[in-house]
């Protein structure tokens, strides 16, 4: 079995991923910034709570430190990249591109994009220690340049800008990231359109259902796909 980090485990698919994980024997931190909350999480789905702020490059290098000393080898089989914000309106909209700021950009950019490169960075002596090591980033069908520039696929309704770009960057990360580590497997996926409080829960799917592929991909064999874009229902585009 493995020891597996999840980020932004205390709801939507972050949760139910580590939940999925933790029941299938593995060791799962269940990775959150908020203590009180985090710990609740942690203890009903039978992981550890760890908290990491992923906007916050000394809180995510403590994470590391910890899970590090708690392990008897002091390291990580695998980290799956959950967190993450739309930046959604005070109203549940979304924010519309001729209204979007560098601000506001930043802001979602900042959990999207550099979490995640903080995440890895810091955790990556940790990764290293692994005969498997596996990273998943939790990316979206709205980071797929070929689906929004197609007329007639289902990402058309979407007009914000934030969100969809920082998952792009998300996907370009996992490819480099793939080609810099070729004995890790490194893949993004794309959970689909899933209930959840980051959607202001318009999904169509179950969290069980958009948790599918995150969770397979954590438990991918050693010479499995690397450097790939996947769905639940196989390859993605890019």
């Amino acid at each position: 079995m493995s020891a597996v980090l999840v980020t932004g485990a205390t709801k939507g698919l972050g949760r139910e991923t580590a939940r999925q994980l933790a029941a299938a024997g593995h060791t799962v931190y269940a990775g959150a910034r908020d203590g009180e909350r985090g710990r609740a999480a942690a203890n009903e789905i039978g992981a550890r709570f760890i908290q990491i702020d992923v906007t916050d490059d000394a809180s995510v290098a403590a994470a590391a430190a910890e899970i590090d000393a708690s392990e008897t080898e002091g390291g990580i089989d695998v980290v799956v990249n959950c967190a993450g914000v739309e930046g959604r309106l005070a109203d549940n909209g979304i924010l519309a591109a001729e209204d979007t700021t560098a601000g506001d950009m930043l802001a979602v950019f900042d959990t999207n994009v550099f979490g995640v490169i903080r995440v890895v960075h810091s955790f990556l002596p940790l990764l290293q220690k692994s005969a498997a090591p596996v990273i998943v980033n939790v990316s979206s069908g709205l980071g797929s340049l070929t689906e929004l520039s197609d007329p007639s696929s289902p990402t058309q309704f979407y007009r914000g800008i934030a969100y969809p770009s920082s998952k792009s960057a998300l996907n370009a990360i996992t490819i480099q990231l793939a080609k810099a580590l070729p004995d890790f497997r490194i893949n993004a996926v794309d959970p689909g359109f899933t209930r959840t409080d980051l959607n202001g829960n318009t999904g169509t799917q179950t969290v069980e259902e958009g948790s599918a592929v995150i969770v397979r991909m954590a438990q991918v064999a050693a010479d499995g796909p690397t450097g790939s874009f996947l769905s639940n229902d196989g390859p993605a585009s890019w």
